[in-house]
């Protein structure tokens, strides 16, 4: 049966948090792979490679994680059908360099033990999905739905997987079709006539406790991207100022993001405004990717500092200021689309940010060290943190209590 979706006190499991330990091999493996054709200069690869494993990974942890909030039974059926899942990333997660070299190399596309994870992950979560629909009458009708299209969908893939056409125009639009079916499909399949609002029971507390976790994990390859950096400076010319400034740097970035994401109060609102939860949770895919890339960029300094990069003090910078500036512009689009509104506020903060990173490279081209260049840059999410301790909250406070 579906769970309560009002239920009081309710929070992730041991379960759930194995199961996302494997997506912390997976995000390594997507970064370590960004920041490798960062470093060489190879920006098409690095891009479009990252995405698409992004995209897979983020994707296949939504997909239970919803499942999970509404129907988890925690029984041994559950479990076996979990560790299988658990399988299957792991497997995705090997498939991460082939789909980067492929793309490099000028291949046709391949991602086939990325499909074959998927197959693993699907097949597991089909068989969720019926078992749902025998036991759960009230749910039978939207279970039959997910399964039907998860089968669906994965057999698109697969074919195209299987057959690896050599046109890239014809890869990129097929490509592109199926994670539009994928992003618009699932959406649909929740629809009932009692409208879109409600789909699976799925509790509001706990599944944004659930996308907090996951930001923390991702939120571990910035403090690892931070390690090998440092330790690549310390390898060179031992301990030096520019390895504290890159100490300092990780740490008030990770310490930066992490506040500013939990300032949101998404429970609040999306246990209110359940129909919400669609932007809010596709958002989160484009907030994930961000956050690895930060640490990928972190990584991308470590190659610099060991003389295996190529593009420059200021390519370094870009690798970490881009996708804070993409974290950024997605935290604040995400709270104007959670609450049905722009806050003047919240456009002075972004102005402000985005200066700080503006000038982050700026610097860097004057020729300001590398070390100094991204302590600017680390300024950018403290400032959400320290506006919002003075000044914010009680813009958070107002946004909340219109929304009753």
């Amino acid at each position: 049966m579906g769970r309560d979706p009002d239920e009081r006190h309710r929070t992730a499991t041991p379960l759930e948090l194995l199961f996302d330990l494997t997506f912390v091999v997976a995000f390594s493996q997507a970064g370590d792979q960004l920041a490798h054709y960062v470093a060489e200069g190879h920006l098409a690869p690095a891009v479009w490679g990252f995405l698409f494993v992004v995209l897979s990974v983020c994707w296949a942890w939504i997909n239970f994680t919803w499942f999970a909030s509404a129907f988890d039974t925690n029984d041994w059926f559950q479990r076996a059908l979990t560790m299988v899942q658990m399988i299957g990333v792991i497997v995705l997660a090997l498939g991460i360099p082939q789909v980067f070299t492929s793309i490099d190399e000028g291949e046709p596309f391949n991602y086939t033990v990325v499909a074959a994870g998927y197959i693993i992950m699907r097949l597991a979560m089909i068989a969720m999905w019926l078992r749902v629909a025998t036991q759960d009458p009230a749910n039978r009708r939207i279970a039959l739905r997910y399964a039907g299209y998860n089968g669906l969908i994965q057999a698109g893939w697969a074919t195209l997987a299987f057959l690896r056409p050599d046109n890239a125009v014809l890869v990129s639009a097929l490509v592109a079709l199926l994670w539009a079916a994928e992003l618009v499909g699932f959406a649909f399949s929740a629809w009932e006539k009692r409208g879109p609002t409600r789909g699976t029971p799925w509790n509001a507390h706990h599944i944004t406790e659930r996308y907090g976790l996951l930001v923390m994990i991702t939120l571990g390859e910035v403090i690892l991207g931070t390690i090998t950096a440092v330790a690549a400076v310390v390898a060179h010319v031992e301990w030096s100022l520019e390895a504290v400034l890159l100490v300092i740097t990780g740490t008030g970035l990770t310490f930066g993001l992490w506040w500013s994401y939990f300032i949101l109060p998404s429970a609040t609102v999306l246990a209110r405004h359940r129909e919400r939860k669609w932007a809010w949770g596709y958002g989160h895919i484009v907030l994930f990717g961000a956050l690895a890339a930060v640490g990928a960029g972190l990584h991308v300094a470590a190659y610099a500092a060991e003389g295996e990069a190529v593009i420059g003090t200021v390519g370094v910078v870009l690798s970490v200021v881009i996708p804070v500036l993409i974290f950024t512009v997605t935290y604040f689009v995400m709270w104007s689309v959670l609450f049905r509104a722009i806050d003047g506020f919240h456009l002075m903060l972004a102005a402000i940010m985005v200066g700080i990173l503006v000038l982050s490279v700026v610097l860097a081209v004057a020729g300001l060290p590398l070390g100094w260049s991204l302590l600017v840059a680390t300024l950018c999410p403290i400032v959400i943190a320290i506006a919002y301790e003075t000044v914010g909250y009680r813009h958070v406070e107002a946004d909340v209590a219109r929304e009753g």
